[in-house]
């Protein structure tokens, strides 16, 4: 199980600190509304995990990866959502240096950015068949499922703390000062990347 659990580990870090729709979105809270946001949104993207692992272990993640109708379901709530995050970033005003040193003392609701790291992350069809596709392909169908959820577990914490360490570099003085200078650009360019995502997995078939 030793050799299983390493394997798993190494696939999933790699997966892991790939940019892709939870990286655009945990630096978005970050910069936009400061370090809480951002460390809260990284634990609402690990705590996802646990929903994908969930249903991977009980079989339902195959059967929705070999279900059009499923699969598209998913994959058409995912694509909106992250066009939807990506039209309201690309809309959103500028950031300054003084509305960012704001944000950085602002009360935003906690509940708002861990569900948008969640949701980020549950909404991914890609998400679905990496899981689906990791399981069964270095999991033995013999490991217990406790341990399996083991294997969850860690994962869900090796991804909080890595987007936890984004949320930290995102919001150093360095960064903000860095972000006050481009905030017009970082606006559209985190836009244009989240709605281009959108389309991306708007593409996604099941295989």
């Amino acid at each position: 199980m030793a050799t299983e659990f390493l394997s798993l580990m190494a696939v999933f870090v790699i997966a892991a600190i790939t940019p892709g729709a939870d990286f655009a979105c945990v630096t978005r809270e970050s910069v936009m509304f400061g370090r809480r946001a951002g460390i809260l949104a990284a634990i609402g993207v690990g705590s996802a995990i646990m929903f994908h692992v969930t249903y991977t272990v009980l079989g339902i993640g195959l059967i929705v990866a070999q279900s059009v109708v499923a699969f598209t379901i998913v994959k058409w709530l995912g694509a909106a959502y992250l066009v939807w995050l990506g039209v309201q970033s690309f809309r959103a005003p500028a950031p300054t240096a003084l509305t960012l040193e704001a944000a950085q003392h602002a009360a935003r609701p906690a509940r708002r950015s861990l569900a948008i790291g969640a949701m980020t992350n549950l909404l991914n069809p890609k998400a679905t068949l990496f899981f689906v596709s990791l399981f069964s392909t270095i999991v033995s169908p013999s490991t217990p499922i406790a341990v399996q959820f083991g294997y969850g577990i860690t994962m869900s914490m090796v991804l909080a703390a890595w987007f936890t360490i984004v949320a930290l570099f995102f919001t150093t003085v360095t960064m903000r000062a860095a972000f006050a200078r481009i905030g017009r650009w970082f606006n559209r360019v985190t836009g244009l990347m989240l709605i281009v995502l959108g389309v991306r997995v708007a593409l996604q078939r099941a295989g």
